[in-house]
């Protein structure tokens, strides 16, 4: 399990253990805001450091060390 906080997610670097589409390398671009405002937080945007493509995923899925490494390998 990958130690991270919600807190320090924004413009962390972290590298997919299986690339898909050639996307290897991403960056936590935004934090998608709970509604209504105070809940946890949920989602984040990464965004692909070579295509630029973002999507949103669970912030916890960051956590499994099966599909995500932090930092750039």
């Amino acid at each position: 399990m990958n130690p991270v906080h919600p807190k320090k997610l924004l413009l962390s670097k972290w590298t997919a253990v299986q690339p898909q589409g050639r996307e290897k390398h991403f960056l936590v671009s935004a934090l998608v805001q709970p509604e209504p405002p105070g809940a946890a937080l949920e989602w984040v945007e990464i965004e692909a450091v070579h295509s630029k493509r973002s999507r949103r995923i669970r912030w916890r899925e960051l956590r499994d060390a099966a599909q995500w490494r932090q930092g750039w390998v």
